[in-house]
Order: C-alpha cells, then structure tokens, then sequence
C-alpha cells in the first residue's frame, strides 16, 4: 500500500523480522550488512519515515541534530542506549524505543559461560589441544578456580542481573548484589543486598556487570575498585565495554590481583583491546551476549511492535525518549 511507513533497516536483522518488516512497511534494507557513516545515516534520514538501527549506529548530538525532520521515531534494536543522546532526540521530536526483556536470558547464558570459561582457563586450554600442546598430565596441570558455592557479586540487579542470579543458584553460589535500589524480596529470592558498591566489592569472589553505560558508570571498575575485589577474584562484563578501565584491567591480572576475567564487551567495537591478546587469564568473545536465532527474531519483533505501536498511533511499550 502506498500509505505504507518507508522504514529503513541500517543492519540485516534475522529472515523472520525482515520479512515481517517488509509486509507492513517499505523498507529500506542492507544486505551488506556494513556499519553507515555518521554522514551516510543523516543523508540516509531524508527519505524514511522510521530508523530501526542498531548498537552500532551512533546518533550522537550532531547527528542528531542533521536528522531529516520526516524521521518520527528511532526502533533500536538493542536493550542498551548507549549509542543514542537521547536528550538531543527528544528536542528534535524523534521518539525513541529500546527492546528489553527478550534478550536476558540469551546475555546471562554468556555471562555465565564467561565466569566458567574464565575460571576453568577455558581459552587456554582449548588452545593448548589445538596447537598439539598438550603432552603431559599432573595433580598440578591447568588448576583453576572452582564455581560452585563460591559468592558471586552483580552490579545491576535489572533484568539479566536476575536471570544470572537465578542460574548461579544452580551451581549453589552465595549472590549478592548492588543496586540503585533494594528489589522487592520476590525478585531478590534471597540474594544478599548491598546499598554500597565497594561493600559488594569486598565479598565477591566473582563479580559479574550487568549495568547500563551512563557517564555515571563509566570506568565503574577503575583501579581502586578492582583492588578492592578479593585477591584471586575473578570480573564477568557482558554489559558493555565503558564500564571498565582496561588499562587497570590488564594490571590486576598481570600482578595476580585479579585471577582472570571473562569479557563479552569492550572500548573499543569490534576489534577489541589488542593488548589483552597476550593475556591467557582473558577469556574472550565478540559481543555476542544476545546471539541465538530464537533471540534474533525476538528483539526484531519487539522493535516492530513498537513501529506498529507508534505509527497505529499508539504509545510504544518500549519508549525511552
């Protein structure tokens, strides 16, 4: 129809939300998948009606500001807003929408494959079998750190703060956790709660993040925090990158302070710190917290569901701004 939205879709999201996207609006698409330009995604405004981005598009204040007026409404296709200054968007009257919820259990999946990995020197033992390596056994070969009953520490008590509790109670941990505020006792199910960030730091033997990227947090883990860990304590970031001064990062493990560490997310995306290669007590992996088919298709769906909720002239579930 020709009263259809032109929506235009800056990366190649999964078969499903393609194809849905395509039936209800006209669709601009990228089967490159290459990242645009901060030029390329203003020039790009001008002929679309909606903007379904995602983490990699950076609508800074500047870009913001050179925004077609005809764009109403920016559907990322993410949790994290990071990427957008939503103060800037909101004064150029572009609505914008975020997809929570469908994501967490995909994240906490890897945030806990991280802490495992990293514990059990994952990265380098598969390296070891890899490279023909491995040519002896002893009491003393690959000793790592063990998991269970362990206390675990979460900043960020959100959504995939709560999946990641629910799953290190399978393998007994102690959780604890900070917060901006204390959760209602059905929601802590009896997690330990810290009403100061460097209390959490003292008991926790494993310290997973699960907080957005604000200025507030950024460099959350610096190195006076990091030396606040428990020796031998290991840090899980599956949240993003900003949250933790790497240089510091790099320092606790090559003194021992820090034992190892698991990260999903890093400054500098993609590609990573290319310091941390010569790290064995770095277990890494390519952004790819919320990586599964069926997750895929669901944040894809959710930031349709909002398209359709604005332009059927309704109040998006997922507005941030």
């Amino acid at each position: 129809m020709s009263d259809k939205p032109r929506l235009w879709i800056t990366r190649k999201l999964s078969a499903a939300t393609e194809a849905r996207a395509r039936h209800d609006y006209h669709v601009i698409l990228n089967p490159e998948d290459r990242v645009f330009t901060a030029e390329e995604l203003v020039a790009g405004s001008a002929d679309v009606d909606a903007i379904l981005p995602c983490h990699s598009e950076v609508f800074s204040a500047d870009v913001a500001a050179q925004l077609s007026d005809r764009v109403k409404i920016i559907a990322n296709h993410s949790v994290g807003v990071d990427h957008c200054d939503l103060t800037a968007l909101k004064a150029k009257g572009v609505v914008v929408t975020n997809t929570p919820d469908v994501l967490s259990d995909a994240t906490a999946e890897i945030a806990f494959l991280l802490l495992l990995g990293a514990a059990r020197r994952a990265s380098e033992g598969d390296r070891m079998v890899r490279a023909g390596a491995w040519t002896s056994w002893s009491p003393a070969f690959m000793v790592g750190q063990q998991v269970t009953g362990k206390r675990l520490g979460i900043v960020g008590m959100g959504r995939v703060g709560r999946v990641m509790a629910r799953r290190a109670r399978g393998f007994d941990m102690e959780v604890h956790y900070y917060n901006r505020k204390r959760l209602a006792p059905e929601l802590e199910e009896g997690a330990t709660f810290h009403d100061n960030l460097d209390d959490l730091l003292a008991v926790s033997e494993f310290l997973s993040l699960h907080c957005p990227a604000t200025p507030e947090t950024t460099d959350l883990m610096n190195r006076e925090r990091l030396a606040k860990l428990p020796a031998g304590a290991i840090l899980v970031n599956t949240a993003r990158g900003a949250l933790v001064d790497e240089a510091a990062l790099i320092e606790a493990l090559q003194s021992g302070h820090l034992a190892a560490a698991g990260l999903d997310v890093f400054r500098q995306e993609p590609g990573g710190n290319p310091a941390f290669a010569a790290l064995d007590t770095l277990f890494m992996l390519p952004h790819i917290g919320s990586a599964t088919r069926d997750t895929r298709d669901a944040m894809g769906f959710r930031a349709l569901d909002n398209l359709d909720a604005f332009f059927g002239g309704r109040e998006p579930a997922d507005r941030v701004a």
